[in-house]
Protein backbone atom coordinates (compact mmCIF):
# COMPACT_ATOMS: atom_id res chain seq x y z
CA UNK A 1 0.00 0.00 0.00
CA UNK A 2 1.21 2.88 -1.02
CA UNK A 3 0.47 7.08 0.91
CA UNK A 4 -1.74 7.28 -2.22
CA UNK A 5 -3.98 4.48 -1.17
CA UNK A 6 -4.72 6.08 2.68
CA UNK A 7 -7.92 6.68 3.73
CA UNK A 8 -6.24 10.31 4.69
CA UNK A 9 -4.44 11.17 1.68
CA UNK A 10 -3.65 13.70 0.85
CA UNK A 11 -4.32 15.17 4.51
CA UNK A 12 0.10 14.93 5.30
CA UNK A 13 1.03 15.50 8.88
CA UNK A 14 4.58 17.07 10.09
CA UNK A 15 6.42 17.30 13.13
CA UNK A 16 6.64 21.08 13.54
CA UNK A 17 8.46 20.79 16.69
CA UNK A 18 11.03 18.10 15.44
CA UNK A 19 11.70 20.30 12.23
CA UNK A 20 11.93 23.98 13.99
CA UNK A 21 15.73 24.16 14.21
CA UNK A 22 16.57 22.81 11.22
CA UNK A 23 14.02 24.90 9.08
CA UNK A 24 15.36 27.77 11.18
CA UNK A 25 19.35 26.84 9.98
CA UNK A 26 18.14 26.95 6.32
CA UNK A 27 16.23 30.52 6.58
CA UNK A 28 19.31 32.31 8.59
CA UNK A 29 22.03 30.76 5.55
CA UNK A 30 19.17 31.55 2.99
CA UNK A 31 19.52 34.92 4.35
CA UNK A 32 22.93 34.84 4.63
CA UNK A 33 23.73 33.94 1.04
CA UNK A 34 21.47 36.38 -0.20
CA UNK A 35 23.33 39.28 1.65
CA UNK A 36 26.70 38.18 -0.16
CA UNK A 37 25.39 37.76 -3.30
CA UNK A 38 23.87 41.09 -3.29
CA UNK A 39 27.09 43.08 -2.32
CA UNK A 40 28.83 41.07 -4.98
CA UNK A 41 27.54 44.06 -7.75
CA UNK A 42 25.30 43.88 -10.84
CA UNK A 43 27.37 41.80 -13.46
CA UNK A 44 29.05 39.53 -10.91
CA UNK A 45 25.51 38.71 -9.27
CA UNK A 46 24.44 38.20 -13.23
CA UNK A 47 27.60 35.70 -13.38
CA UNK A 48 26.35 33.41 -10.23
CA UNK A 49 22.76 33.33 -11.67
CA UNK A 50 23.97 32.41 -14.83
CA UNK A 51 26.32 29.56 -13.50
CA UNK A 52 23.39 28.46 -10.99
CA UNK A 53 20.88 27.75 -13.76
CA UNK A 54 23.11 26.24 -15.99
CA UNK A 55 23.91 23.91 -12.90
CA UNK A 56 20.07 23.31 -12.05
CA UNK A 57 19.24 22.77 -15.40
CA UNK A 58 21.93 19.68 -16.14
CA UNK A 59 21.85 18.22 -13.26
CA UNK A 60 17.86 17.90 -13.13
CA UNK A 61 18.29 16.20 -16.45
CA UNK A 62 21.10 14.42 -14.65
CA UNK A 63 19.16 12.74 -11.95
CA UNK A 64 16.96 11.25 -14.76
CA UNK A 65 20.02 9.44 -16.94
CA UNK A 66 19.93 12.45 -19.51
CA UNK A 67 23.37 14.47 -19.99
CA UNK A 68 22.20 18.02 -21.54
CA UNK A 69 25.51 20.06 -23.44
CA UNK A 70 26.94 22.60 -20.83
CA UNK A 71 27.51 25.17 -23.04
CA UNK A 72 23.93 24.89 -25.17
CA UNK A 73 22.62 25.10 -21.28
CA UNK A 74 24.59 28.26 -20.58
CA UNK A 75 24.10 30.18 -23.53
CA UNK A 76 20.52 29.11 -24.28
CA UNK A 77 20.35 31.06 -20.18
CA UNK A 78 22.32 34.03 -21.18
CA UNK A 79 20.17 34.44 -24.18
CA UNK A 80 17.36 34.24 -22.54
CA UNK A 81 18.15 36.61 -19.54
CA UNK A 82 19.47 39.19 -22.13
CA UNK A 83 23.61 38.14 -20.52
CA UNK A 84 26.50 39.05 -22.61
CA UNK A 85 28.88 36.03 -22.58
CA UNK A 86 30.56 36.41 -26.41
CA UNK A 87 29.73 33.85 -29.02
CA UNK A 88 26.49 31.98 -28.44
CA UNK A 89 26.55 28.13 -28.67
CA UNK A 90 23.29 27.20 -30.32
CA UNK A 91 21.15 24.70 -28.44
CA UNK A 92 18.72 22.54 -29.77
CA UNK A 93 15.04 22.44 -28.96
CA UNK A 94 15.67 19.61 -25.66
CA UNK A 95 18.13 22.06 -24.30
CA UNK A 96 15.48 25.09 -25.06
CA UNK A 97 13.01 23.20 -23.27
CA UNK A 98 14.34 22.89 -19.68
CA UNK A 99 15.61 25.85 -19.97
CA UNK A 100 12.21 27.44 -20.34
CA UNK A 101 10.88 25.58 -17.57
CA UNK A 102 13.30 26.29 -15.11
CA UNK A 103 12.75 30.08 -15.95
CA UNK A 104 9.24 30.08 -16.12
CA UNK A 105 9.04 28.53 -12.49
CA UNK A 106 11.76 31.18 -11.06
CA UNK A 107 11.18 34.24 -13.18
CA UNK A 108 7.62 33.90 -12.39
CA UNK A 109 7.25 32.80 -9.41
CA UNK A 110 4.70 35.05 -8.47
CA UNK A 111 2.01 33.99 -10.82
CA UNK A 112 -0.66 31.04 -10.06
CA UNK A 113 0.66 27.55 -10.62
CA UNK A 114 -2.38 25.98 -13.06
CA UNK A 115 -2.74 22.87 -14.76
CA UNK A 116 -2.14 25.21 -18.28
CA UNK A 117 1.16 26.05 -16.74
CA UNK A 118 2.27 22.41 -16.39
CA UNK A 119 1.13 21.22 -19.25
CA UNK A 120 3.53 24.12 -20.93
CA UNK A 121 6.35 22.67 -18.95
CA UNK A 122 5.52 19.36 -20.02
CA UNK A 123 5.67 20.21 -23.80
CA UNK A 124 8.66 21.99 -23.15
CA UNK A 125 10.64 18.64 -21.72
CA UNK A 126 9.58 17.01 -24.76
CA UNK A 127 9.35 19.15 -27.97
CA UNK A 128 9.37 15.86 -30.23
CA UNK A 129 6.74 13.99 -28.73
CA UNK A 130 8.82 11.30 -27.42
CA UNK A 131 10.73 10.02 -24.72
CA UNK A 132 13.83 8.09 -26.20
CA UNK A 133 12.66 5.75 -28.43
CA UNK A 134 8.74 6.11 -27.01
CA UNK A 135 5.71 8.43 -28.14
CA UNK A 136 4.23 9.52 -24.85
CA UNK A 137 1.46 11.93 -24.31
CA UNK A 138 2.14 15.33 -24.04
CA UNK A 139 0.71 18.19 -22.80
CA UNK A 140 -1.79 16.34 -20.79
CA UNK A 141 -2.08 13.31 -18.28
CA UNK A 142 -1.17 9.95 -18.53
CA UNK A 143 -4.00 7.28 -19.75
CA UNK A 144 -2.23 4.15 -18.24
CA UNK A 145 -3.31 2.90 -21.78
CA UNK A 146 -0.19 0.72 -21.64
CA UNK A 147 -0.94 -0.93 -17.76
CA UNK A 148 0.06 1.36 -14.57
CA UNK A 149 2.79 3.72 -13.90
CA UNK A 150 5.57 2.56 -12.50
CA UNK A 151 8.88 3.13 -11.26
CA UNK A 152 10.91 0.31 -12.16
CA UNK A 153 14.52 -0.93 -11.60
CA UNK A 154 16.41 -3.62 -12.42
CA UNK A 155 17.16 -5.93 -15.88
CA UNK A 156 14.35 -7.09 -17.89
CA UNK A 157 12.84 -10.00 -16.04
CA UNK A 158 14.18 -9.26 -13.01
CA UNK A 159 12.88 -5.81 -12.49
CA UNK A 160 11.87 -4.21 -9.11
CA UNK A 161 8.97 -1.73 -8.57
CA UNK A 162 9.96 0.58 -6.05
CA UNK A 163 6.35 2.92 -6.92
CA UNK A 164 2.97 2.37 -8.06
CA UNK A 165 1.50 5.81 -8.77
CA UNK A 166 -2.45 6.79 -8.54
CA UNK A 167 -4.78 5.23 -11.40
CA UNK A 168 -5.02 7.56 -14.29
CA UNK A 169 -9.39 7.97 -13.34
CA UNK A 170 -8.42 9.60 -10.57
CA UNK A 171 -5.80 12.35 -11.90
CA UNK A 172 -8.42 15.17 -12.48
CA UNK A 173 -9.38 14.94 -8.61
CA UNK A 174 -5.77 15.12 -7.51
CA UNK A 175 -3.96 17.49 -9.53
CA UNK A 176 -6.89 20.06 -8.91
CA UNK A 177 -6.65 19.14 -5.00
CA UNK A 178 -2.81 19.54 -5.43
CA UNK A 179 -3.13 22.62 -7.23
CA UNK A 180 -5.83 24.54 -4.90
CA UNK A 181 -3.51 24.07 -2.37
CA UNK A 182 -0.05 24.89 -3.98
CA UNK A 183 -1.79 28.15 -5.23
CA UNK A 184 -3.85 28.72 -1.28
CA UNK A 185 -2.78 30.64 1.28
CA UNK A 186 -2.06 27.38 3.80
CA UNK A 187 -0.22 29.34 6.48
CA UNK A 188 3.01 26.64 6.28
CA UNK A 189 6.24 27.98 5.76
CA UNK A 190 7.30 28.60 2.56
CA UNK A 191 10.22 26.28 2.93
CA UNK A 192 8.14 23.50 3.90
CA UNK A 193 5.73 24.13 1.35
CA UNK A 194 8.72 23.28 -1.40
CA UNK A 195 9.43 19.92 0.70
CA UNK A 196 5.69 19.28 0.34
CA UNK A 197 4.77 19.70 -3.02
CA UNK A 198 8.21 18.41 -5.11
CA UNK A 199 6.78 15.14 -2.35
CA UNK A 200 3.11 15.81 -3.45
CA UNK A 201 3.47 15.88 -6.88
CA UNK A 202 6.05 13.12 -7.87
CA UNK A 203 3.64 10.81 -6.15
CA UNK A 204 0.76 11.65 -8.21
CA UNK A 205 3.00 11.17 -10.74
CA UNK A 206 0.49 12.76 -13.66
CA UNK A 207 2.53 12.55 -16.85
CA UNK A 208 3.88 9.61 -19.34
CA UNK A 209 7.62 11.05 -17.69
CA UNK A 210 8.97 14.24 -16.66
CA UNK A 211 7.68 14.14 -13.42
CA UNK A 212 11.16 14.75 -11.27
CA UNK A 213 12.13 17.48 -13.39
CA UNK A 214 8.66 19.11 -12.69
CA UNK A 215 8.25 18.73 -9.25
CA UNK A 216 11.78 20.09 -8.68
CA UNK A 217 10.78 23.01 -11.18
CA UNK A 218 7.42 23.10 -8.70
CA UNK A 219 10.10 22.96 -5.51
CA UNK A 220 12.11 25.48 -6.94
CA UNK A 221 9.35 28.33 -7.93
CA UNK A 222 8.13 27.60 -4.15
CA UNK A 223 11.72 28.21 -3.04
CA UNK A 224 12.05 31.21 -4.98
CA UNK A 225 8.43 32.52 -3.05
CA UNK A 226 10.22 31.85 -0.10
CA UNK A 227 12.83 34.28 -0.88
CA UNK A 228 10.70 37.12 -2.88
CA UNK A 229 13.05 37.04 -5.37
CA UNK A 230 13.54 35.24 -8.99
CA UNK A 231 17.19 35.08 -8.61
CA UNK A 232 18.76 31.95 -8.14
CA UNK A 233 22.18 31.11 -6.26
CA UNK A 234 22.19 27.52 -5.37
CA UNK A 235 20.59 24.59 -6.73
CA UNK A 236 18.26 22.07 -5.19
CA UNK A 237 18.95 19.79 -7.90
CA UNK A 238 22.90 20.09 -8.23
CA UNK A 239 22.79 18.90 -4.38
CA UNK A 240 20.03 16.25 -5.32
CA UNK A 241 22.27 14.55 -8.15
CA UNK A 242 24.54 14.00 -5.28
CA UNK A 243 22.65 12.61 -3.56
CA UNK A 244 20.54 10.98 -5.95
CA UNK A 245 20.64 7.28 -4.09
CA UNK A 246 19.30 8.61 -0.92
CA UNK A 247 16.52 10.79 -2.91
CA UNK A 248 15.26 7.69 -4.18
CA UNK A 249 15.20 6.15 -0.61
CA UNK A 250 13.38 8.62 1.27
CA UNK A 251 11.08 8.95 -1.83
CA UNK A 252 10.43 5.39 -1.58
CA UNK A 253 10.30 4.96 2.18
CA UNK A 254 8.02 8.07 2.50
CA UNK A 255 5.32 6.71 -0.36
CA UNK A 256 5.20 3.33 1.29
CA UNK A 257 5.06 4.75 4.67
CA UNK A 258 2.09 7.11 6.78
CA UNK A 259 0.78 10.26 6.16
CA UNK A 260 3.53 11.52 8.89
CA UNK A 261 6.18 12.59 6.27
CA UNK A 262 8.53 14.47 8.53
CA UNK A 263 11.74 12.17 8.30
CA UNK A 264 11.19 13.33 3.86
CA UNK A 265 10.84 16.98 5.18
CA UNK A 266 14.06 16.65 7.65
CA UNK A 267 15.88 15.11 4.38
CA UNK A 268 14.46 17.91 2.32
CA UNK A 269 15.89 20.37 4.81
CA UNK A 270 19.00 18.73 5.18
CA UNK A 271 19.24 19.11 1.09
CA UNK A 272 18.63 22.35 0.74
CA UNK A 273 21.19 23.27 3.57
CA UNK A 274 23.79 21.83 1.95
CA UNK A 275 22.67 22.97 -1.40
CA UNK A 276 22.70 26.53 0.09
CA UNK A 277 26.52 26.01 1.52
CA UNK A 278 27.38 24.58 -1.53
CA UNK A 279 26.90 27.95 -3.25
CA UNK A 280 29.99 29.06 -2.15
CA UNK A 281 31.88 26.79 -4.98
CA UNK A 282 29.43 28.91 -7.62
CA UNK A 283 30.39 32.50 -5.09
CA UNK A 284 34.23 31.62 -5.56
CA UNK A 285 34.10 30.88 -8.93
CA UNK A 286 32.60 33.88 -9.91
CA UNK A 287 35.06 36.19 -7.81
CA UNK A 288 38.02 34.02 -9.13
CA UNK A 289 36.96 34.87 -12.48
CA UNK A 290 36.90 38.50 -11.55
CA UNK A 291 40.07 38.74 -10.05
CA UNK A 292 41.35 37.07 -12.97
CA UNK A 293 40.21 39.91 -15.25
CA UNK A 294 41.54 42.28 -13.12
CA UNK A 295 44.96 40.90 -12.75
CA UNK A 296 45.17 41.33 -16.71
CA UNK A 297 43.15 44.58 -16.97
CA UNK A 298 46.02 45.89 -18.47
CA UNK A 299 47.39 43.75 -20.84
CA UNK A 300 45.67 44.33 -24.56
CA UNK A 301 44.49 40.54 -25.90
CA UNK A 302 41.86 40.31 -29.01
CA UNK A 303 38.55 39.42 -29.45
CA UNK A 304 39.75 36.04 -30.06
CA UNK A 305 41.66 35.33 -26.40
CA UNK A 306 38.70 37.11 -24.52
CA UNK A 307 36.68 34.73 -26.07
CA UNK A 308 38.55 31.68 -25.43
CA UNK A 309 39.77 32.50 -22.12
CA UNK A 310 36.28 33.16 -20.80
CA UNK A 311 35.32 29.65 -22.21
CA UNK A 312 38.11 28.19 -20.19
CA UNK A 313 37.04 30.08 -17.05
CA UNK A 314 33.40 29.01 -17.23
CA UNK A 315 35.32 25.63 -16.86
CA UNK A 316 32.79 24.13 -19.42
CA UNK A 317 36.07 23.43 -22.12
CA UNK A 318 37.97 21.00 -20.55
CA UNK A 319 41.71 21.54 -21.32
CA UNK A 320 42.93 23.21 -23.83
CA UNK A 321 44.50 22.47 -26.97
CA UNK A 322 45.51 24.25 -30.24
CA UNK A 323 42.78 22.42 -31.90
CA UNK A 324 40.28 23.27 -29.52
CA UNK A 325 41.48 26.76 -29.63
CA UNK A 326 40.85 26.86 -33.45
CA UNK A 327 37.53 25.71 -33.39
CA UNK A 328 36.33 28.13 -30.30
CA UNK A 329 37.28 30.81 -31.61
CA UNK A 330 36.93 29.90 -35.81
CA UNK A 331 40.47 30.69 -36.76
CA UNK A 332 43.06 27.99 -37.98
CA UNK A 333 45.71 26.07 -35.97
CA UNK A 334 48.54 28.74 -36.96
CA UNK A 335 46.63 31.69 -35.83
CA UNK A 336 45.27 29.45 -32.46
CA UNK A 337 49.44 28.70 -31.51
CA UNK A 338 50.22 32.56 -31.92
CA UNK A 339 47.55 33.64 -29.93
CA UNK A 340 48.09 31.34 -27.06
CA UNK A 341 52.13 31.45 -26.90
CA UNK A 342 52.16 34.93 -25.58
CA UNK A 343 49.30 34.35 -23.08
CA UNK A 344 51.75 31.61 -21.70
CA UNK A 345 54.43 34.11 -21.90
CA UNK A 346 53.02 36.81 -20.14
CA UNK A 347 51.71 34.25 -17.32
CA UNK A 348 47.88 34.28 -18.58
CA UNK A 349 48.02 30.49 -19.54
CA UNK A 350 50.15 27.70 -17.95
CA UNK A 351 51.19 24.97 -19.98
CA UNK A 352 50.35 21.25 -18.80
CA UNK A 353 53.48 19.25 -18.04
CA UNK A 354 52.54 16.65 -21.00
CA UNK A 355 54.14 17.89 -23.91
CA UNK A 356 54.45 17.27 -27.50
CA UNK A 357 51.12 15.91 -29.42
CA UNK A 358 49.58 16.00 -26.00
CA UNK A 359 50.48 19.44 -25.02
CA UNK A 360 47.57 21.58 -23.85
CA UNK A 361 47.08 24.51 -21.49
CA UNK A 362 45.32 25.86 -18.46
CA UNK A 363 43.91 29.31 -16.94
CA UNK A 364 46.65 30.16 -14.49
CA UNK A 365 44.11 30.67 -11.56
CA UNK A 366 41.40 28.44 -13.16
CA UNK A 367 38.23 29.06 -11.04
CA UNK A 368 37.68 25.48 -10.99
CA UNK A 369 40.14 24.73 -8.92
CA UNK A 370 38.85 24.18 -5.44
CA UNK A 371 41.76 24.92 -3.33
CA UNK A 372 41.89 28.31 -5.06
CA UNK A 373 38.14 28.49 -4.53
CA UNK A 374 38.81 27.93 -0.48
CA UNK A 375 40.96 30.43 -0.27
CA UNK A 376 38.72 33.12 -1.92
CA UNK A 377 35.52 32.39 -0.06
CA UNK A 378 35.69 34.93 2.35
CA UNK A 379 33.35 34.37 4.84
CA UNK A 380 33.18 31.04 6.52
CA UNK A 381 30.47 28.89 7.49
CA UNK A 382 29.13 30.17 10.76
CA UNK A 383 30.16 33.43 10.96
Amino acid sequence: MYIHDLSEWPRFTLNLELLAEPLASVRHRQGRLTGRMEALGFSLRQEAVLQTLTADVLKSSEIEGEKLDAGQVRSSIARRLGIDIGALKPADRNVDGVVEMILDATRRYEERLDAERLYGWHAALFPTGRSGMSKIRIGTCRNDSTGPMEVVSGPMGKERIHFVAPQAGRLDWEMQAFLDWFNAGTGIDPVLKAGLAHLWFVTIHPFDDGNGRIARAIADLALARSENSPQRFYSMSAQIRQERNAYYDILEQTQKGTMDVTHWMEWFLGCLGRAIDGAQTILGSVLAKARFWESFATIPLNDRQRLVLNRLLDGSEGKLTTSKYAKLAKCSQDTALRDILPLVERGILVRNPKGGRSTSYAACCDPTNRELINTIFIAPAGT
